[in-house]
């Protein structure tokens, strides 16, 4: 049998969209899509077979009814099937359409054809088998806090982006005003996807550094701290990644962090407060948070 892959499918009340979306993407999924059904929600992931037996997708399905207990929310219904390689690469893009997100950007699925004239900075997007394509709220909230960082027109601005995924939030920050910025993700799909989308948005390699890697190789790429740190991770990594972050920050350094519970929320700021961060705000959506900080 050629390449094939579960398409997982999960209906659930709205208010667990995102706590679906992390279960998966924790479990491997690419490529996920939503769907409104109704009252519900048909939220979709997609694994390759190699990836997973049967007995995986049912310890998965035990999860996702065991975090909707632990947060008081009607269990989901989970259901899967094979699927070929040609239907998983253009299942899920059909749900996905152009997003304006904050006041300045628009997320364009680079499949589409290019708009015609917008009034705002067109980031065009192909993300493959990375994270990020601007639905998710972790992925908004860090879109809106970076158009808050960089709308004030300061130059020479160069940013740091761990854990890069589709280079949306690196792109974004190019668009925005960035002069150079440098980004690293130990998952070679998502360096590839990052190449892809650099090109696609036509920004130079000499402004835009993409190497896969944590934040040990973007120390070796600084010449010197930056102005900006974006981290759009799992909790329990950005914790162990915090005392590094330090290390690649001078006194005005700013950051935004993500991918952040709100149940995970103390234990980020107090190992920030630890190495002299100080969280200047946090913003909710959801069950989801967004850290914007600066050095103390």
């Amino acid at each position: 049998m050629a390449n094939t892959w579960w398409e997982i499918q999960v209906l659930c009340d709205p208010a667990l969209e995102d706590l679906i979306f992390w279960r998966l993407e924790k479990f491997g999924c690419r490529g996920t899509s939503i769907e409104v059904k109704g009252h519900s929600y048909l939220v979709c992931g997609y694994l390759s077979t190699l990836q997973a037996q049967l007995l995986d997708l049912a310890a998965l399905s035990l999860w996702l009814r065991q975090d909707a207990l632990n947060v008081g929310m009607p269990m989901p219904v989970m259901d899967w099937h094979l699927i070929d390689e040609e239907d998983w690469a253009s299942s899920w893009k059909q749900y996905w359409q152009p997003q304006e997100v904050g006041d300045r950007l628009l997320i364009y699925p680079a499949w589409l054809p290019p708009p015609a004239q917008s009034e705002r900075l067109t980031l065009r997007l192909d993300p493959g088998a990375a994270f990020g394509t601007g639905t998710h709220q972790t992925t908004q909230l860090c879109l809106e806090a970076l158009e808050m960082r960089l709308g004030m027109g300061t130059p020479d601005i160069v940013v740091a982006d761990i854990g890069c995924g589709s280079g949306i939030l690196s792109i974004a920050a190019m668009l925005l005003g960035a002069d150079k910025v440098y980004a690293a993700d130990i998952d070679p799909m998502a360096v590839r996807a990052t190449h892809s989308n650099r090109e696609l948005n036509k920004i130079s390699p000499d402004q835009l550094i993409v190497e896969q890697g944590s934040i040990d190789r973007l120390m070796q790429l600084l010449h010197e701290p930056v102005d900006g740190i974006l981290c759009n991770i799992l909790a329990e990594v950005i914790i162990d990644l915090i005392p590094q972050m330090t290390q690649m920050a001078k006194p005005s350094t700013w950051g935004i962090i993500s991918g952040v519970l709100l149940e995970q929320a103390k234990p980020i700021a107090d190992t920030l407060e630890q190495h002299d961060w100080i969280v200047a705000t946090l913003w909710r959506r959801q069950e989801w948070c967004c850290f914007n900080i600066r050095r103390s």
